[in-house]
């Protein structure tokens, strides 16, 4: 004889999130009249200790078999409770979240019916838990190595916290080196440090790190597999120089006819088809470009194979296709810039003076183009009046609406350093709002304002245009009403920050990305470095716009929850997956075609679904036209106990 469920409920205030809407006291009244509750309170924050304690303290005094949590979303507390079932003696998965938050007190003003429509839900998750199956976490070995993709500050901070630990790491880059924008960088915000000298020591610990193994000229083209388990396959592409009998003598490049734009230096300065990107690159390797080199299809030139007595460079190089197995992924793609040509009222690519923040780095930079003065692209000569304008794209509902966050800071720091290479020169600074939200970040831009006299105009700028060698920007000072007209010598231009790569590369890992291109995480506060896949995380400027501090932050945030994963005995993962009833399988196939994780395939006439695969996404059991393909525990004949529930 079936022993009859004995289910507790357990009714959370939130503090006022629930309790301001929903009549909390009425709801429990209302559940403990349910035939299957034996059970039912309600408690302030129930996912606190003491909430946990009425719990596990019920499926003790009350011999519960199952229980009901109307709290918050489950991918809130659902493990908090269920971990407190365990600990009771409670199958996991008899232990439901019944959303009463998000799903009714955030949506609704009125308490009547939100009260009406939380014991709705409360009703439905009573169905569901009596229904569910004790069920049991599926046991997985761990391949122990780490993904990192992307290798600019984010990408490196991570691998050199997972390697320092003892764990192999596998650094892919698109670029010839490492490093990313930071490594454009003159000096970083606050503290003014150099931005090679913190940043070339990470760099070249990631090169000589016995446990990294640094792929450059890379990028990952396949991810397959699941938590602890992943096959990736990184293309990488030919440098045509040996990185290893490269000896950065340089004579290659000093007999390389052809100069390109360097886009190391934003297009400033020329490069040759033949170069080192910058030379604390890492590698410490030159690299032939192909699409501008003379020595392809057919051989044209050769000069620089001729020289070198190292016999390092070879035509011959092949891309080729390297397969890895990690247990985990860091994803660290990095940031672009908004397209300049999009804000044509400024003038950027019509006139030469007109640059964004990246290019006047490179002029501030000793490595740059100008070896660190500032001197304009047009004819060279010293700018006495720079107007900086920021917000360029960002905050803009036309364009992006969001704000890109660092610019304020990096605007100040663009118009101090200024100032120390021109002292007698003006700085304007049109600007929305200031944004100083870090440690010292106030100060900062006090000290610019009020040490170095910078100017600030408070207003939107409408349009640039060049009259008599000069440029006149046009705007509002909304602080006075007044129209402002400033001839100056330069523009520059704080671009907002987009996502790079990031769109096609979440398609490869299956992770979600936001309403902007920035990867999605699972949530802001709680998990800000976790994707909705296990065993995929995120961090730096692929996640949102971000400074370098906040970055390597995130980057370590990341590389401690792989650690965390990558150092356990064995994996668990839920056993919430899809099954299926082979006695009314046809064997169509259309569950195989369709499922996103290649957990399915045809055997002998019927479908088999990998466990180890599968993410119950709940596809396959949509589209199974007899009904065969069914996901564990949330199988059609309990949704619609369910729903009958809900409606009744």
């Amino acid at each position: 004889m079936a022993v009859r469920e004995r289910v507790g409920v357990f009714v959370c205030h939130c503090g006022r999130n629930i309790a301001a809407t929903v009549d909390v006291k009425k709801v429990v009244e209302e559940i403990s009249k349910h035939p299957y509750v034996v059970h039912a309170e309600d408690y302030k924050y129930m996912c606190s200790d003491p909430g946990q304690k009425l719990i596990y303290d019920a499926i003790k005094s009350k011999k519960l078999t199952a229980v009901v949590v109307a709290a918050c979303s489950p991918t809130m507390h659902e493990e908090t409770f269920r971990k407190v079932c365990e600990e009771a003696g409670l199958n996991r998965y008899k232990c439901e979240i019944a959303n009463i938050r998000e799903q009714c007190s955030w949506v609704h003003t009125d308490i009547e019916k939100a009260t009406e429509k939380a014991i709705r839900i409360i009703r439905g998750a009573i169905e569901k838990v009596v229904k569910n199956r004790p069920l049991h976490k599926i046991e997985l070995d761990i391949v122990r190595k780490c993904l990192v993709i992307g290798g600019g500050i984010a990408g490196i901070q991570a691998a050199l916290d997972i390697a320092n630990a003892g764990i192999p790491v596998i650094l892919v880059e698109k670029s010839p080196t490492i490093g990313g924008h930071m490594a454009q960088l003159s000096e970083t915000f606050p503290t003014l440090d150099c931005s090679q000298c913190i940043l070339t020591p990470k760099m070249v610990e990631v090169a000589r790190h016995p446990l990294i193994k640094l792929y450059t000229c890379s990028e990952v083209i396949e991810v397959s597999g699941y938590v602890g388990n992943f096959r990736v396959k990184i293309l990488k592409r030919p440098r045509y120089v040996d990185e290893y009998k490269c000896t950065m003598c340089g004579d290659c490049a000093d007999v390389c006819p052809v100069l390109v734009l360097n886009e190391f230096d934003r297009g400033l300065s020329l490069r040759k088809a033949i170069y080192i990107p910058f030379p604390q690159a890492v590698p410490a390797a030159y690299v032939i470009d192909p699409e501008s080199c003379l020595g392809f299809n057919p051989i044209k030139c050769g000069k620089c194979k001729d020289v070198c007595e190292q016999e390092a460079i070879d035509f011959d190089m092949k891309e080729e296709i390297i397969e890895e197995e990690v247990g985990a992924i860091i994803v660290a793609t990095g940031y672009g810039l908004y397209p300049k040509e999009k804000i044509g009222e400024y003038g950027y690519g019509r006139y030469e003076d007109v640059i964004d923040s990246l290019e006047f780095e490179r002029l501030l930079s000793s490595t740059g183009p100008t070896g660190g003065e500032i001197r304009r692209p047009s004819d060279g000569k010293i700018p006495k009046r720079i107007a900086f304008i920021q917000c360029v794209g960002s905050r803009d509902e036309n364009h992006l609406p969001y704000c890109s966050k660092i610019c304020c800071m990096y605007t100040a720091k663009h118009a101090m350093l200024y100032k120390h290479r021109v002292p007698d020169g003006e700085a304007y600074v049109f600007y929305i709002d200031i944004r100083a939200a870090g440690k010292g970040y106030e100060e900062f831009i006090k000290r610019v304002q009020e040490e170095y006299g910078i100017t600030y105009i408070r207003g939107r700028v409408s349009k640039i245009y060049e009259e008599n060698g000069k440029l006149i920007v046009h705007g509002v000072d909304t602080l006075t009403g007044v129209p402002v007209k400033l001839e100056v010598d330069m523009v520059v231009l704080a671009m907002g920050m987009i996502p790079t790569g990031s769109i096609e590369l979440a398609k490869k890992l299956k992770i979600p990305i936001d309403q902007y291109g920035f990867l999605q995480e699972v949530h802001p506060k709680l998990r800000p470095v976790e994707s909705v896949s296990d065993g995929i995380y995120i961090c730096g400027c692929a996640q949102g716009p971000k400074d370098i501090s906040e970055t390597v932050t995130q980057a370590s945030a990341a590389a401690s929850k792989a650690i965390s994963l990558l150092t356990r005995p064995k994996l668990y993962r839920e056993p919430l997956v899809a099954e299926v009833n082979e006695e009314i399988c046809s064997g169509c196939g259309v569950c195989a075609s369709i499922c996103p994780y290649s957990a399915i395939e045809i055997v002998e006439g019927v479908a088999r679904v990998n466990e180890i695969l599968c993410a119950g996404c709940g596809t396959c059991s949509a589209a199974c036209p007899s009904g065969a393909m069914q996901l564990r525990n949330i199988e059609d004949k309990t949704v619609l106990r369910m729903i009958k529930s809900m409606l009744g």
